[in-house]
């Protein structure tokens, strides 16, 4: 069987629109970085730069990287948590050990407080989105990637039954069947693995409601996924959430335990640990 040619050709893009499009991709970075690959992806499809189709995210991609290498856009706007290095800490001498840890001593926020709050984040790529909030107000980042492992949920349940205050826990993940499950699977092992202690968990993201207030990218929800059945036809990933407003949720959350619990220490001593 011989294979023609298609009829239908796309037009190559011109320079001048791969320059548009690219300056469009920087004011996206500068405006709201440290964000992901993704989320940049997402914002330009709403903005028409690029379709939201995988020729789409490849467009993106390959821009993102040619602008970082040739110097145009900073490495550090763009967050990925997903590679790392595992290294001891070392000094060169005693004398440097107890420089540096005086240097990078930082009193703990939640000593003395009415309650201890975590978030989770279902998104390993992420955790550099969310980590500058969480670090500013001294709450741990718990890094599920998807369904946690019973070995981490049972560290984390082990803590929270060493404590004597009430523990908030939020979770941020993907609006659909397997993110919505992962979440409540956190929840479920936790009260059952900390039955004594007082938990209050919420899922701060994905939800109905801000996908429709914020006009979200949807995806069509895979009918491959088990627990797809009376989901719904429409999913949601989180990095689809503009980086600013998933830290701004993180912030707010956090905010409104310390309003709860203690009139708000959580900001000013915030404000203290960030200027030294």
């Amino acid at each position: 069987m011989i294979y023609l040619a298609s009829p239908i050709k796309r037009p190559r893009a011109t320079k001048a629109e791969i320059e548009n499009r690219r300056a469009a991709l920087w004011n996206i970075v500068w405006e709201m970085h440290p964000m992901t690959v993704r989320q940049v992806y997402y914002q330009a499809t709403v903005r028409n730069i690029v379709e939201k189709t995988e020729a789409g995210y490849a467009k993106v991609q390959t821009d993102l990287a040619i602008m970082r290498r040739t110097g145009r856009l900073s490495y550090d706007w763009l967050a990925d948590n997903t590679r790392w290095q595992r290294k001891p800490r070392t000094f060169d001498s005693i004398e440097q050990a107890l420089q540096d840890t005086a240097r990078f001593y930082r009193k703990s926020l939640w000593t003395d407080a009415a309650c201890y709050v975590e978030i989770w984040l279902e998104k390993d790529a992420l955790a550099g989105v969310v980590m500058p909030v969480t670090s500013l107000y001294d709450v741990p980042l718990m890094v599920a990637r998807g369904y946690a492992s019973l070995s981490f949920l049972h560290t984390a349940a082990e803590f929270i039954s060493s404590l004597d205050v009430p523990a908030y826990v939020y979770h941020l993940g993907d609006y659909d069947p397997s993110g919505v499950d992962a979440g409540m699977k956190i929840e479920r092992d936790l009260r059952e693995m900390a039955p004594r202690s007082e938990i209050h968990f919420e899922r701060l993201a994905v939800s109905p409601s801000q996908i429709e207030q914020w006009n979200l990218p949807t995806r069509a929800t895979k009918t491959s996924d088990s627990r797809s059945k009376n989901f719904g036809e429409v999913s949601v990933e989180l990095d689809a959430i503009a980086p600013d407003a998933l830290r701004s949720l993180v912030e707010s959350a956090i905010n409104r335990i310390c309003r709860r619990t203690n009139s708000g220490f959580c900001r000013s001593q915030s404000k203290v640990n960030e200027s030294t």
